[in-house]
C-alpha cells in the first residue's frame, strides 16, 4: 500500500466541521491510510461555517482561476488548502462564492434543503476533478464519502 495514492472526497471532515458520523468516517480513513504511508489527498466544500483564520486556510493561487460550468452559468473556482493538525495531512477546499458563502451546510434555519444543493455538489464534484488533474496527481483508488 506504501506506493499506493488514495483520494478523499467528502461533502464533511473533522475538525473543519462538527463530530458526525460521516466526518469522522472520512478523517479517520484518510487517517489510517496516511499513517501507513499511503499519499493522500482531502477534499471538501468551503462552507461557509468554516472558520479560515482558526483553521489557517488559505489560497493556492496556482489552482484557482478557473470558471466551471454548472446549469449553463460559468462559476468561478477558487482552491484554499489546510493542514490537519498533528496529522500533517492536507485538505483542499473547493470554494464559490455562490455556492459556499453562507453560513450553513445544507440546510437553512428552518431545516429546509437549499433548493441548489444539487448544483452545489456538481461543483464540488467538477472542482474536485479539474483541480486533481492540475495537481497532475492520479489517484489510484478513490473514496467519496456523503452528497
Amino acid at each position: 500500500m506504501k506506493d499506493k495514492r488514495i483520494l478523499f472526497v467528502s461533502s464533511e471532515v473533522v475538525p473543519y466541521l462538527p463530530e458526525t458520523e460521516l466526518s469522522s468516517t472520512a478523517f479517520i480513513s484518510a487517517k489510517n491510510a496516511h499513517s501507513k504511508g499511503v499519499q493522500t489527498r482531502i477534499f471538501m466544500p468551503r462552507y461557509g461555517v468554516i472558520n479560515e483564520r482558526r483553521h489557517q486556510l488559505h489560497e493556492v493561487i496556482r489552482l484557482s482561476g478557473m470558471n466551471l460550468v454548472v446549469n449553463d452559468i460559468d462559476m468561478p473556482l477558487i482552491i484554499k488548502v489546510a493542514s490537519i493538525p498533528k496529522e500533517r495531512m492536507q485538505v483542499y477546499f473547493i470554494d464559490n462564492e455562490e455556492y459556499f458563502k453562507r453560513k450553513a451546510v445544507f440546510t437553512d434555519e428552518d431545516d429546509k434543503l437549499f433548493s441548489d444543493n444539487d448544483e452545489r455538489a456538481i461543483f464540488f464534484a467538477k472542482g474536485v476533478v479539474e483541480t486533481v488533474k492540475k495537481l497532475n496527481w492520479a489517484p489510484d483508488i478513490i473514496h467519496i464519502h456523503g452528497w
